[in-house]
């Protein structure tokens, strides 16, 4: 028993300082692409260097996110092949140490990452984001919303459809426009607003107020200087606009959905966006399973290389068969679940054959 526990924790200790490593190396080149993309906007209103830094850095946390699958796999491959190149794995596997060992082994590594993958993406990456948008969007005078059209941001309530032509905040809006409709679909008023501002327990608090009241073939047009507007529209639900599907936690997301399934309007691409959420942590999981077969072999010229070239290639191939099948399933309308785990089965049926392959060698 001694034994088993000082290999185990010997291959973890290796695989994981290596996925680190891995991990480590992949932010600072996404995050240093990234800053030099945004260099771009420097000069557009306060947009600066300092913005664009701080930019970078909110966004750091949705690449640790997204990377930590890649990272698994690469990682796995490279501390498997060096082992594999010192013949260790081969001495492993001589003293009576079974695929099934050491694929154990691996999952208690894969399932720390996967945790991390899920806190992270949790807590950190939606609170980032949208401390990002706004950095951004403030320095830029723009809208804070990454939603909406060239007309602002759509909203449905009820029987209302709300245009927001500015959302400097969650909570002020500026150029709000209700178009109430009835039963029969037909238009029954419109209230505009220069501004709106949202108080506990009170609503929307709308000034400069213009309501035209549609009666038959008639209109009629009443001014007030201030009104209030109750809706189930509030700050909540607003600022989820500010981060894609794919970063908001599961909370917001069941929130959005909810509101977008009350409201009879698609639900498809956040239901997806749920399940993606819930099932991408265990990618990491996936790709140690992937990595495995590659540390039976024991080439000693370029393997490690080559092992390392296959494992950046086939996590390219999963991160973009991951957006791929998201898209196909909101346009194809697919169950959510079948899109969100597709990637992954693959990934996952393909590991299975390989081991089977290399067993039977």
């Amino acid at each position: 028993m001694f034994k088993g526990l000082v290999y185990q924790r010997y291959l973890m200790r290796e695989t994981l300082s290596a996925i680190l490593l891995v991990l480590l190396a992949f932010v600072a080149l996404f995050g240093f692409f990234d800053f030099v993309e945004e260099l771009r906007g420097v000069g557009r209103g306060r947009y600066d260097v300092v913005v664009a830094v701080s930019t970078v850095v909110f966004s750091l946390p949705g690449l640790v996110y997204e990377l930590i699958p890649v990272a698994s796999l690469i990682g796995t491959l490279y501390a498997l092949a060096t082992l594999a190149r010192h013949s260790e794995i081969t001495v492993l596997r001589a003293s009576g140490l079974a695929t099934g060992q050491l694929l154990t082994t691996l999952y208690r590594v894969a399932a720390v990452l996967a945790l991390a993958t899920f806190l992270i993406g949790e807590i950190l990456v939606p609170v980032a984001d949208r401390l990002g948008q706004e950095v951004k969007a403030e320095a830029m005078n723009k809208s804070f919303a990454q939603q909406g059209f060239l007309s602002g941001i759509w909203v449905k309530d009820g029987r209302n459809f709300i245009n927001i032509r500015n959302a400097v905040s969650e909570s002020y809006l500026e150029d709000v426009r209700i178009y109430s409709f009835d039963e029969d679909n037909a238009l029954r008023s419109v209230i505009e607003a220069r501004t709106a501002s949202f108080a506990e327990r009170k609503g929307w608090l709308m000034s400069d107020v213009m309501k035209t009241t549609l009666t038959g073939e008639q209109a009629s047009v009443e001014r007030v200087a201030s009104d209030v507007w109750q809706s189930s529209i509030n700050p909540d639900l607003l600022s989820v606009l500010m981060v894609a599907p794919e970063r908001m936690s599961l909370y917001d997301l069941f929130s959005y959905t909810r509101h977008l399934s009350d409201n009879r309007q698609n639900t498809e691409r956040y239901e997806i966006a749920i399940w993606k959420k819930i099932i991408y942590p265990l990618a990491s999981l996936v790709m140690v399973t992937l990595a495995l077969p590659f540390g039976y072999s024991h080439d000693r010229v370029g393997g490690v290389s080559l092992k390392i070239f296959g494992g950046v290639m086939l996590g390219i191939a999963f991160y973009a068969l991951n957006g791929l099948f998201s898209n196909l399933g909101v346009i194809n309308a697919w169950p959510p679940v079948a899109s969100a785990a597709a990637p992954a089965a693959l990934f996952l049926l393909a590991a299975g054959l390989l081991i089977w392959w290399v067993e039977r060698r």
